[in-house]
């Protein structure tokens, strides 16, 4: 049961992940994702099928932590006002938000703890708070394309920005592939997302 409340929690999480970025473009005077009615919460308009329901779900059922991405909102910095600037915000908009969902589950915990006494919607709030937490940590490593790595970008010269882009929106397979080898032979930072997740267990008690 609690590896199914990870795997409920993951959806929502990622979409509303998705469209703090494309709200925040939006702000700065990049309409993309607005034009292409992905400031939606329709969970069907940002859907990955394997990063979504797939990676997550093999993730759980491996007792692995659980995360996953969302199909990302289109974005285009040149649309910006001040893209140099603005392009940091929009990138951390969506793990800011995850961390206000951890926080929301955190709370909805302490209700459960004091006042509910509900073990199963006790459990979603760990599940829910937790997942948020990892994916907000997940997507703050500074390696594209994660959200992070926006921090990367603001010492990137300004005539280089074209490549770096190109490259960042074709990153994806290789960030996978780097995670994989990590994992099976470097070992380096594996723990983190565990710990981290234990981290915000351990508060509750």
């Amino acid at each position: 049961m609690f590896y199914w409340f990870y795997f409920i929690s993951l959806v929502p999480s990622v979409v509303l992940h998705e469209v703090a970025h494309g709200y925040v473009a939006n702000l700065f005077g990049d309409p993309t994702a607005k034009e292409q009615h992905r400031l939606t919460l329709n969970p069907l308009r940002h859907v990955d099928p394997f990063g979504t329901i797939l990676m997550p779900a093999l993730l759980v059922f491996s007792h692995l932590p659980a995360f996953g991405y969302a199909k990302p909102v289109p974005v285009n910095p040149s649309r910006m006002r001040n893209p140099r600037k603005q392009v940091l915000w929009m990138a951390l908009a969506g793990p800011a938000v995850n961390i206000v969902l951890s926080a929301v589950g955190f709370a909805f915990c302490e209700f459960e703890i004091h006042v509910g006494h509900n073990v199963n919607e006790f459990t979603f709030g760990v599940a829910f708070g937790t997942v948020n937490l990892i994916l907000a940590v997940f997507n703050m490593l500074p390696i594209p394309p994660l959200d992070g790595s926006a921090i990367i970008e603001r010492f990137i010269p300004t005539r280089h920005l074209p490549s770096y882009y190109h490259f960042r929106q074709r990153a994806l397979p290789f960030f996978f592939i780097f995670i994989i080898l990590d994992y099976s032979f470097f070992h380096v930072g594996t723990n983190l997302l565990p710990d981290v997740a234990t981290w915000w267990q351990n508060l509750l008690f």
